[in-house]
């Protein structure tokens, strides 16, 4: 038996073909880059998802590793991202930290599954409107979560239902710390500005200075006026204990069979979420180097990333668009950089943990605020009235659901409603119309002896009305029906035309049937249709009411 390697194989491998010295450079300061960026990010997911910041920094190192190592894409750089802290902090509040280890791996066992069978371009259908309302509605609920370590509140276990984190808040909003507020604002004004200096920078030969990412530039101050003053806020140190200088080790979780049958729908949106950033981020990605990415081996990369980084202490992973986009920018053009990107945050793990523990948790808090409004698409809301009504009930529905309730009802709901909104579009566009001797001149003086209707667009569950329209209005002994603009017929449509056959049979009304080609002709000779309609088929309308006036002519022409 021979594997066949075109199932799976990672762009790198195609990638180091004429690689050289001079990419091997790009790659290299690229890889240093996004390392830089990804350390402060790295940290604030994990806090922020209930965990420990060493999670983050261990899933950046292992999963960002792997997803570059096997991945599809030349440039994405994955790790722990912003759109999975509500769904992981749900899954360590309800069910613990060994359950979240076992969704994860199981998630990145149907993410693989997935790209084995080449399932990635499927996640293109998933609507906009479900994408965009998810999206709103993460980036609410991570500004709303950051509102305690921003404030710098006492609060022991913040909730993670939408209506429990507002009572908390409001109970302990008298233990604000000014410190704690002034530190987070500060920091927030410096990512802003830098943002705002770097892009003039960019025009001016200190060009270099603009590649250092702003949150770096306020993780730096926040820390040194932290330390130099001795301000009373939170730090990773005095919260977590600092960040362990070593490289993780394997761990099998404790958990619980009772508690892990309850994990297949967190797992599953856990696997739909990873899927969906991944693939828009590489999509992005795409765009910007001109390049076309692999859809499922970057899933089979994501689910074996996500299968292994739990074990070793890590959280889900998937592709980032802020790491990726900066990967580009910073001259990177091959997967290698990816996987320099996660060796850079190893070194710093081994060589600068100690400095880690003296991070304020408000300065993270202020760059997680930073990058919630950056993720969410603000200016959707706005043009909502350009829309139809049924994208506009779709994406503020999935967008209050996520908000309110819980992001896996409403990815259901929003899936289960853009169906239906498809359904219902669909079956619109299939009409069903007469045909008159205008038409057809040569059903002139048979008007109470034919009836000939002309069926468009598709005749599937939603639209077999148009099928029992023409049954009830039956009123002459021949009866033509035209099927040569019907593009699809589904087994409904099927069984609804095997009803009027058997509704014509009955009422003694000979039926005629044109224009039966390519799907539909297929789908009536698998359903046993072709063969109630021998005798009954004609080429096209013409034949057809140039035969049903020889029938209504007379029973022997």
């Amino acid at each position: 038996m021979t594997f066949n390697s075109h199932l799976f194989r990672p762009k790198l491998l195609d990638c180091l073909q004429g690689y050289n010295r001079q990419r091997l450079g790009q790659d290299i300061g690229a890889g240093l880059t996004v390392g830089v960026v990804a350390l402060p990010l790295a940290m604030a997911f994990a806090i922020a998802s209930g965990l420990k910041p060493e999670a983050g920094l261990f899933t950046a190192i292992i999963a960002g590793f792997l997803i570059s190592a096997l991945g599809g894409s030349r440039v994405q750089i994955g790790g722990p991202a912003g759109a999975f802290i509500v769904i992981v902090y749900g899954i360590v509040e309800r069910y613990g930290l060994a359950n979240l280890i076992l969704a994860t791996a199981m998630s990145g066992v149907l993410l693989f599954l997935m790209g084995l069978f080449r399932l990635g371009s499927l996640i293109r259908f998933i609507p906009v409107a479900v994408v965009i309302g998810f999206t709103n509605g993460i980036a609410v609920l991570i500004m709303l979560s950051q509102i305690k370590d921003l404030l710098g509140l006492q609060i022991v276990s913040m909730p993670a239902d939408f209506f429990g984190i507002l009572n908390a808040l409001g109970h302990h909003l008298h233990s604000a710390n000014l410190a704690a507020l002034l530190l987070a604002l500060a920091s927030l004004s410096l990512v802003v500005g830098w943002l705002r200096m770097s892009r003039r920078l960019a025009e001016t030969p200190y060009r270099a200075l603009s590649m250092i990412p702003g949150s770096i530039i306020a993780l730096v101050f926040a820390t040194l006026v932290t330390w130099l003053l001795n301000l009373p806020v939170d730090t990773i140190g005095s919260k977590f204990g600092g960040i362990p200088a070593a490289l993780p080790s394997f761990q099998w979780p404790a958990f619980s069979w009772d508690s892990a049958r309850f994990l297949l729908m967190p797992t599953l949106t856990l696997a739909l979420l990873g899927a969906i950033e991944s693939l828009l981020c590489a999509r992005i990605a795409d765009g910007m180097i001109g390049d076309r990415h692999n859809p499922n081996q970057e899933l089979m990369a994501q689910g074996v990333a996500n299968f292994v980084t739990p074990f070793f202490g890590g959280m889900p992973a998937t592709g980032t668009i802020a790491r990726t986009v900066t990967n580009i920018k910073s001259g990177g053009t091959t997967p290698i950089s990816g996987m320099v990107h996660a060796l850079t945050l190893l070194a710093v793990v081994l060589v600068a943990a100690p400095l880690a523990g003296h991070v304020p948790l408000a300065a993270l808090a202020a760059i997680l605020m930073f990058v919630a409004w950056n993720m969410g698409e603000w200016r959707e809301f706005l043009h909502l009235r350009q829309y139809r009504m049924p994208y506009r009930i779709t994406l503020l529905a999935v967008f209050f659901l996520t908000v309110v309730f819980d992001l896996t009802v409403a990815v259901e709901v929003g899936l289960v409603a853009a169906c239906l909104t498809f359904i219902y579009r669909i079956s619109s566009l299939s009409r069903c119309e007469a045909v008159s001797r205008l038409d057809h001149p040569s059903l002139a003086g048979h008007d109470h002896a034919i009836q000939a209707w002309r069926l468009y667009g598709a005749l599937f569950f939603g639209a077999v009305k148009l099928v029992e329209d023409i049954e009830d209005k039956i009123s002459t002994p021949v009866l033509v029906v035209d099927l040569k603009n019907v593009i699809y017929i589904d087994s409904s449509g099927a069984d609804a035309l095997m009803n009027l056959i058997d509704t014509c049979r009955k009422k003694e009304v000979q039926l005629i049937v044109c224009g039966l080609l390519h799907q539909p002709l297929d789908i009536a000779r698998r359903s046993g249709l072709l063969e109630h309609l021998e005798g009954r088929l004609a080429p096209d309308l013409p034949a057809g009411i140039q035969r049903a006036v020889s029938l209504a002519a007379g029973p022997d022409q």
